[in-house]
């Protein structure tokens, strides 16, 4: 396949870029800086682009299979609640403008329900930093959720996103994380990666939310 794979030189993204060349996919990695890409491989086409531009995404998305937005605005970023959600609603009008049926974003683990009616943003332990990003993601969710033309998925992640091996074992769930038995939800990021490619070469959560974990 021809995948268009935004932030690609992110934590997710890196992972992404890696297992969808491994299997075999031609990627057009879109970097706001191409220079932090230094692999070098024949299936990889690196390109500069900026994810708050929709036109621009059209532009660089066109004639691919699927869009895979692993797009992080900073966690860091003073503005990160608007640049997050400005920049996932752009790339997913991007995606539909270029005519591109197939996007799938990589979110956060905040917007999984921890008990009936209670997301993990919501709750008192939830670290105050990274809060404004997973508001974002989980509003961005809510109206990801109203596009009835795009064949999209959203892929909460677990709680515990590590570093770590590709095992290509883990479990998968829809609004609730996935725990382990020693009542741990985590994923490596490589294994995350494997998720999202099995996803992307054999659909099963077409417009629908998915997460994993071990």
């Amino acid at each position: 396949m021809k995948l268009a794979l935004i932030g690609a030189s992110g934590f997710v993204g890196s992972a992404l870029l890696n297992e969808s060349l491994n299997r075999g996919h031609a990627v057009t990695a879109i970097v706001r800086h191409p220079d932090k890409i230094t692999l070098i491989h024949p299936n990889l086409t690196v390109k500069a682009g900026d994810v708050q531009d929709a036109d621009a995404v059209a532009r660089l998305v066109a004639g691919h299979d699927a869009v895979l937005n692993a797009f992080n605005a900073g966690w860091t970023n003073p503005n990160l609640y608007n640049d997050f959600l400005n920049g996932s609603k752009a790339i997913e009008q991007g995606t539909q403008q270029a005519g591109v049926k197939r996007l799938l974003a990589v979110g956060g683990a905040g917007s999984l329900e921890i008990a009936p009616g209670v997301q993990l943003v919501d709750t008192p332990e939830f670290p105050a930093a990274y809060k404004p990003g997973a508001t974002a993601a989980r509003d961005y969710l809510n109206h990801l959720r109203q596009n009835t033309t795009l064949d999209w998925t959203f892929l909460s992640p677990a709680i515990n996103l590590t570093p770590g091996e590709r095992t290509g074992t883990f479990r998968v769930g829809t609004d609730q994380p996935v725990f382990d038995a020693h009542g741990e939800s985590s994923i490596s990021v490589n294994d995350l990666a494997v998720s999202v490619l099995n996803e992307i070469e054999e659909p099963q959560f077409i417009r629908q939310r998915f997460t994993v974990g071990y």
